[in-house]
């Protein structure tokens, strides 16, 4: 049976971000390529003014998220917080779609140059090694484009993909841009537990159900995990904390891999076979969506910490404070425990992370199951350019249990 478009998460999706001047008719493109109303549509510049976000599937890139953004251009009240959001579209996107229009040659009128501010985000993009496709939309006005195609050529220094949202014209030769772009994406091939187990291994999941696990199904990175296994050939066997030994007794052979949770990281390890190796959902993430290396390093520096220190956690997911939350009640508590309860600690949810990070002598990032890596990727890279260590939740707690040695990390 095939995979429905239900069966990849939002964060394992290839995220196509598209980017332009108001009334560039980048939600009417988006419409025309999805092939139903994602976006609404107005000649009225200025009409979406927060992301849109669609999954869906297409043929040669799998499943995708198209997000449609405000303009960049934006003069209202509002705009400022409306370009922050398309910022924030900037660090997610696996591919970009930057929409010109006759808007973008028109702008030259103000004293600028032609596409001069479409040129700075194809230049910010370019940065962040993201793949942009340049589009010339409107093109069922020959005259007002046929100009503009040549700008685009000179200024990008390669030629347009020449669009009509209006007459459905070139959307095909969109589509196959966007697949030859896709096919260069490396995260694309990335697997969750990597090199650590093939075909035929047998691997045991210990999945705490305590009250953080959601009644009646399991969390994201289990999910996935379990799944990747299955398409692995994997000999997969699941258990709870409590159950583990018996699971143990039942098995003809130690498995050659155990997966746990980051918080029985300890009890675990102390009652595993010495020839099963250990690792948790948690560190396979931050190998998944992160940059390991960097997480290891980042973790080594709580040696160094004091109570006059401030440490920032972040977490991906928004949800109400549970009794023993990890990141606003465990991994504070592990923290001040080895530095001191004069340790000042901050706590970010979701979207929300500061710009500056100077304040700070770590950021510890949850396991990032609801972001894609791009966007995860662009904290790690924006720790890395203020020089501020970064870890992750289940490295950071391997590290303050004293196992961080005996974890087994993908490469």
């Amino acid at each position: 049976m095939g995979t429905t478009l239900n069966d990849t998460p939002s964060a394992d999706r290839t995220h196509i971000a598209f980017f332009g001047r108001m009334n560039s008719g980048k939600s009417s493109l988006i419409n025309a390529l999805a092939g139903q109303q994602i976006s609404i549509v107005s000649g009225v510049g200025g009409t979406t003014t927060d992301l849109v976000k669609k999954p869906m599937e297409i043929h040669g890139i799998g499943p995708c998220v198209l997000i449609d953004t405000a303009g960049f251009d934006d003069p209202t009240t509002l705009g400022a917080s409306r370009i922050r959001l398309t910022q924030q579209a900037a660090q997610q996107a696996d591919l970009a779609v930057i929409v010109c229009s006759p808007e973008s040659a028109a702008a030259a009128e103000d004293g600028t140059e032609p596409l001069a501010e479409e040129k700075r985000w194809y230049d910010l993009l370019q940065k962040k090694n993201t793949p942009v496709v340049v589009v010339c939309n409107k093109t069922d006005l020959p005259a007002a484009t046929s100009r503009l195609t040549d700008q685009i050529a000179a200024v990008f220094l390669t030629p347009p993909i020449q669009t009509s949202a209006v007459a459905k014209e070139g959307i095909a030769e969109l589509r196959q841009a966007l697949t030859a772009a896709a096919a260069g994406l490396q995260d694309a091939q990335r697997m969750i537990t990597g090199d650590l187990v093939t075909s035929q291994d047998l691997v045991l999941l210990v999945m705490p159900q305590d009250i953080q696990a959601p009644k009646g199904r399991l969390i994201l990175p289990q999910v996935q995990t379990l799944r990747e296994l299955l398409d692995k050939k994997c000999l997969t066997m699941c258990t709870t904390t409590d159950q583990f030994e018996q699971a143990l007794a039942v098995l003809a052979q130690p498995p050659r891999l155990i997966i746990t949770d980051s918080q029985a990281f300890q009890t675990i390890y102390e009652r595993k076979p010495q020839q099963s190796r250990l690792t948790s959902f948690s560190t396979l993430f931050a190998a998944y969506k992160g940059d390991i290396s960097y997480f290891v390093q980042g973790a080594r520096t709580i040696a160094a910490l004091t109570e006059q220190d401030k440490v920032l956690i972040a977490e991906c997911c928004t949800h109400a404070p549970l009794e023993e939350d990890i990141g606003r009640v465990k991994l504070p508590r592990l923290l001040r425990k080895r530095i001191g309860e004069g340790l000042t600690i901050d706590l970010v949810s979701g979207m929300d992370f500061p710009n500056d990070l100077s304040a700070y002598r770590l950021v510890i990032q949850c396991g990032a199951c609801m972001f894609n890596r791009k966007y995860v990727m662009s904290r790690v890279n924006a720790a890395k350019a203020q020089k501020i260590p970064m870890t992750n939740y289940g490295v950071a707690i391997a590290y303050l249990n004293g196992i961080l040695d005996k974890v087994e990390l993908t490469r």
